[in-house]
């Protein structure tokens, strides 16, 4: 894969933990909309790289303010975003992932990039699990059944 549109929540968890590397070691380019830069920039003081993380602004604005009925303005965006440029989306709000699915968009979550890190050999199976708890430690949030399946999956073990 070499380009992706994101929310915001994937991308600020992991300049929390300092680990963009679960992106970058996928894609090449993360797109992300205007509201998803604010979001991160404004919001979190936060500098992106130009070169990685490209804004870009939404063209449907109709299909925007359809979706602002359900969702917050960022997923909104990402979401036209990633329905206009036919890309996947970086997305782990629940009620967005499933707006995202119901619309044919292919989504990723944390859990999919980091499983997707350990099976192409970029982390160990210990990396992966620290860099999850150090991502639930700065308010990555999971359910305790996909916690356990993504806990067995990379390392045998079950909480």
């Amino acid at each position: 894969m070499t380009a992706i549109v994101s929310d915001s929540t994937t991308i600020i968890v992991l300049l929390n933990i300092d680990r963009m590397d679960i992106l970058s070691n996928i894609f090449n380019k993360v797109y992300i909309p205007v509201k998803v830069y604010e979001e991160i920039v404004i919001d979190e003081k936060i500098i992106l790289k130009e070169s990685f993380f490209i804004k870009k602004e939404i063209r449907d604005r109709a299909l925007q303010k359809l979706l602002l009925k359900r969702l917050d303005a960022g997923e909104s965006e990402a979401i036209v975003l990633s329905r206009e440029m036919n890309l996947s989306l970086i997305i782990d709000e629940k009620k967005g992932r499933r707006v995202a699915r119901e619309m044919g968009i292919n989504i990723f979550g944390l859990i999919g990039l980091l499983l997707i890190n350990y099976k192409n050999g970029q982390l160990s199976g210990q990396e992966t699990v620290t860099v999850f708890f150090e991502a639930k430690q700065a308010g990555f949030r999971v359910g305790t059944k996909l916690e356990d399946e993504f806990l067995q999956i990379v390392s045998g073990y079950s909480l």
